[in-house]
């Protein structure tokens, strides 16, 4: 095990979110159709990364990993996302007072999300809208997060 392989203390307040989760969403590619996939969420490096695996049982939506990290002088989050379709893109993140939110500006293509912890942290929320032109926003994928127990 490596020295720096130690639990982030800025990554602290993501704890909640550790463990297996079912989703089910809604997407406008897709109306009227439930999108239900899954979601995990673990530890890397002993505690210094956060990693995201998630996977819709669509076709044409795409399975992805994420990696949560943080700067310790700026006390600012961020998320590096990938996924199947070999899209890569960093994200900031932000998490306060139950809410955590993601967040990409750029010009041509910029997504935001917004999730609600609730159920004494089993459930989430989450709101999702992008910006194909960095002004105009639409909805984009909702997700509704339970946790597996």
């Amino acid at each position: 095990m490596h020295k720096a392989a130690i639990p982030n203390p800025a990554l602290q307040p993501f704890a909640f979110l550790i463990g297996e989760w079912n989703t089910v969403g809604a997407h406008p590619l897709a109306p009227g159709t439930p999108l239900h996939g899954r979601s995990s969420f673990k530890w890397m490096e002993g505690g210094a990364f956060l990693s995201w695996y998630s996977e819709i049982d669509k076709e044409g939506f795409p399975a992805g990993i994420a990696i949560f990290g943080s700067d310790d002088t700026t006390r600012e989050y961020f998320m590096l996302y990938f996924d199947e379709r070999k899209i890569s893109r960093k994200y900031n993140a932000s998490f306060q007072d139950g809410i955590l939110k993601w967040w990409r500006n750029a010009p041509e293509f910029s997504q935001r999300q917004t999730w609600t912890i609730t159920d004494n942290g089993d459930t989430i929320i989450g709101k999702g809208e992008l910006a194909k032109d960095g002004t105009t926003w639409e909805p984009d994928l909702d997700l509704t997060f339970k946790r597996i127990k």
